[in-house]
């Protein structure tokens, strides 16, 4: 009788502390995500309204508009058959671990590698088709068999995580069961933060950046943002593509830009590397490369948790049957979230680039830089709205060369 006065008193009790502890979870969610949404733009700028036809000529908005629907169409595609194929996989999949002999976490990560691998196959003539078109463009010059094998080196990679990633969730799941996701979300955005933080070392043909002029400026714009000590290198790109790019990486003691050769080809003027030099250091100034791994724990937390949710069916993750099915519901999961994440990247490139107008003070080099960077990527200067929501983590070109007129005004016109 006692005991049953227990449970009946407990079994309400966990209820309503399960939803405060949902409550709670959410207020926090929201509070991280206000911290991180934070820019320094002024939130009063009005970007103006420009006629792309005043900036380019109609023969470039054709063929610029005609080469990026191709590549969206060809993601939209390989997207709709990657999900295809995971559905299969999610439905058919877990009748592949009769034939292994691995034992649970081993015949886990096995079904996990093989979903993988599966994937890869999928958009293989995804990629063939992007290569051929960017060649016949020519804003690459990489080999179909190059790529191939770049990728299937990249898919190498991506198993050793998977493997890991298995491992750790489905010996979580044994001992914690449901809540295996409490522990394994906060040490995977762990190694994220690892990852980020060393990414410095991973990046391939790198060497230090030595042209004495660009060096010079960079460690002065470094000085000006509050990043001295940031490093600069230089990646070798020029065999694969004729594209300029440059990213920032790392943060802390291992904070650095890397520039493309092809940015340091001749192409661009001095001015307009300064201006590039200056938006990689506004992401470390403005610790984007950190805040990305806070995006991604707010991803991770709830993500995590659905997928501990939806394979319950299959007895959980702690068993092999359902990797199949978490798999599916992480991809799915990363192709809803795709349209927010842009939208936060688009932000933060936003922010990046009014701390390079903020420190160069030089806006006509701003816009001769976005106007070559579209004529040499062959960038759609002002995509259609889905293209744009679904495939656009930096602002569009418009945009940007508006943003450089907004700041000049703001400025009194200087």
């Amino acid at each position: 009788m006692a005991h049953t006065q227990v449970s009946s008193v407990w079994a309400p009790l966990r209820k309503l502390l399960t939803a405060l502890a949902l409550v709670a979870g959410i207020a926090l969610w929201l509070i991280a995500a206000r911290a991180l949404w934070h820019s320094s733009v002024p939130g009063a700028l009005r970007l103006p309204h420009l006629n792309p036809a005043q900036w380019f000529s109609q023969s470039f908005l054709r063929r610029s508009a005609s080469y990026e629907r191709f590549l969206d169409v060809d993601a939209l595609l390989g997207t709709v058959v990657l999900l295809a194929v995971l559905v299969l996989y999610a439905k058919r999949g877990h009748t592949l671990m009769r034939e292994s002999a691995a034992g649970r976490i081993g015949t886990g990560m096995l079904l996990g590698m093989l979903g993988f691998g599966l994937v890869w196959l999928a958009e293989v003539p995804f990629t063939l088709a992007a290569i051929w078109w960017e060649r016949r463009h020519g804003v690459s010059h990489q080999g179909y068999l190059a790529a191939l094998a770049e990728s299937w080196a990249g898919l190498g990679s991506k198993f050793l995580f998977v493997s890991l990633a298995l491992a750790i969730s489905m010996a979580l799941a044994g001992v914690l069961r449901s809540w295996w996701w409490t522990v394994a979300a906060p040490l995977f955005v762990g190694l994220a933060l690892l990852s980020s933080f060393l990414s410095i070392y991973l990046i391939p043909a790198t060497h230090p950046l030595h042209n004495p002029t660009e060096l010079a400026d960079f460690r002065a714009l470094a000085r000006a943002e509050g990043v001295s000590g940031t490093r600069a290198y230089v990646q070798n790109v020029h065999r694969f593509t004729t594209a300029p790019n440059a990213e920032a990486v790392g943060f802390g003691p291992t904070r650095g830009v890397i520039v493309w050769d092809t940015l340091l080809d001749g192409r661009f003027s001095r001015g307009e590397i300064r201006v590039v030099l200056a938006h990689e250091l506004g992401h470390l100034a403005h610790h984007h490369t950190v805040k990305r791994v806070g995006w991604l724990a707010l991803f991770l937390i709830p993500a995590a948790a659905l997928i501990a949710r939806l394979t319950r069916k299959r007895g959980g993750l702690s068993q092999p049957e359902a990797i199949p099915v978490a798999l599916l519901v992480l991809v799915v999961l990363q192709v809803l979230v795709l349209p927010a994440q842009n939208l936060v990247s688009r932000r933060e490139e936003a922010e990046a680039d009014w701390a390079s107008l903020q420190t160069t003070h030089d806006p006509i080099a701003a816009r001769g830089l976005f106007r070559e960077l579209a004529t040499t990527s062959l960038s759609d200067p002002n995509p259609p709205a889905w293209s744009y929501l679904l495939d656009a983590d930096h602002p569009t070109i418009m945009q940007r060369i508006a943003m450089t007129e907004a700041w000049q005004r703001q400025k009194g016109g200087k």
